[in-house]
């Protein structure tokens, strides 16, 4: 089992934040780009199934944890629950009688209800890539923060807030795989996490273009541009999730951990901008 850890001074802070929404309702919220809208809301649909499912496989482990991590995990439970809770509230404000909603949702739920078929260690597995996602996530908000400059603040910073929290409790699903499987050799750890990640970073980037793309149908767009503007989105300009290739492939290196990526500096600044609104 890798000796690498959490850093001992990380705080993991559930913060109890609300968010006014109610501006999305005008259609393409993300300075009146449907591309960008039509990614980052298809985003916000995976978010509450896969949160829940994330909170379920840490909470099937946590009579097997102790100490700081136990804590951690508690934190990590309680973030995701606000993170569901503040999405279920954006996706509110999609325009169902315009938009394939419902038939994304339920194609969401067909996924995670395979994943979590696959039992409490198959759940674990799928939540560590699917964290690792959210974790790159975070670092491409912050190089991508111009795209916002036009977005009313409150959703600007219902994605800043989530970004910077998934960068703190980026590694708790993490270090409860390593309790988990403590007793698996190391080889077939390194095994399952690369195939399932291998798995999870084609079907994963595959459903967001899929969902995105039937959003731009309803805007307009042929299925042809649709599916050439999300692709175009994603992987070359701005390359929304192109750019995170550097995080992603360190996901493979042998003894791998989250925090052999330390973007603690580059979520700073959003952490004391939040911590001052969550103490208010």
């Amino acid at each position: 089992m890798t000796a690498a850890r959490s850093p001992d001074d990380l705080t993991i802070l559930p913060r109890d934040l609300h968010f006014d929404v109610a501006t999305a309702k005008s259609g393409h919220w993300l300075d009146g780009d449907p591309v960008a809208t039509a990614v980052m809301n298809s985003l916000s649909l995976t978010f509450p199934d896969g949160e829940r499912l994330f909170m379920d496989a840490v909470r099937g482990y946590k009579d097997q944890l102790s100490g700081k991590l136990a804590q951690e995990a508690k934190d990590f439970i309680a973030q995701e629950a606000i993170h569901s809770r503040e999405h279920v509230m954006l996706n509110k404000m999609i325009d169902r009688s315009k938009y394939p909603v419902e038939a994304i949702e339920a194609e969401i739920r067909e996924r995670i209800a395979f994943a979590r078929s696959r039992g409490p260690v198959g759940m674990l597995i799928s939540t560590i890539c699917l964290e690792h996602f959210t974790a790159m996530l975070a670092d491409m908000f912050a190089q991508h923060d111009d795209l916002f400059k036009k977005t009313e603040p409150a959703l600007r910073d219902l994605w800043r807030w989530h970004a910077m929290e998934e960068t703190e409790h980026k590694a708790v699903a993490y270090d409860v795989f390593l309790i988990a499987t403590k007793e698996w050799p190391a080889w077939r750890r390194y095994v399952r996490r690369c195939v399932a990640m291998l798995l999870i970073s084609y079907f994963f980037p595959r459903n967001i273009t899929t969902f995105a793309s039937s959003m731009l149908v309803a805007d307009g767009y042929t299925p042809e541009e649709a599916k050439k503007a999300v692709k175009r989105f994603l992987w070359k300009d701005p390359a929304f999730f192109g750019r995170g290739w550097k995080i992603w492939i360190q996901w493979f290196k042998p003894g791998f951990h989250p925090w052999d990526h330390d973007n603690r500096a580059l979520m700073s600044e959003w952490q004391a901008e939040f911590n001052l609104v969550a103490a208010e």
